[in-house]
């Protein structure tokens, strides 16, 4: 009467300790890890794109970190705004509707794309 009333329990032990094993892969042992990770360091290149305005340039700084060239672009682009009256009797302080905003100094952007 007891080894039926234990049954359940029983039951529920085994399902247990039968849920709990661990599991290994057949294809790749630990050993190969390491001959693999040797093969390929680093497969994947890093890509980046930097763009300096209007007499900036600090590209040197990425050359010496070990940045390569692929692309070298520019463009002009403004550098600077400065606001005029748009007549002679124009007050512009008091007057916001008769202020226009013209490029002042137009330069040049640099476009590089890196490749690490």
């Amino acid at each position: 009467m007891k080894i039926i009333k234990q049954f359940p329990l029983i039951i529920l032990i085994a399902i247990f300790l039968i849920s709990c094993r661990t599991t290994t892969n057949k294809d790749y042992p630990i050993d190969n890890l390491g001959k693999n990770i040797d093969e390929n360091p680093n497969p994947e290149k890093k890509r980046m794109e930097i763009k300096f305005s209007c007499g900036e340039d600090g590209i040197k700084e990425y050359l010496d970190n070990g940045w390569n060239i692929l692309k070298e672009d520019s463009q002009e682009k403004i550098c600077t705004w400065k606001s005029v009256p748009a007549t002679k009797d124009c007050d512009m302080e008091n007057d916001k509707g008769c202020k226009i905003t013209k490029p002042d100094k137009i330069g040049k952007e640099k476009i590089y794309l890196l490749e690490k």
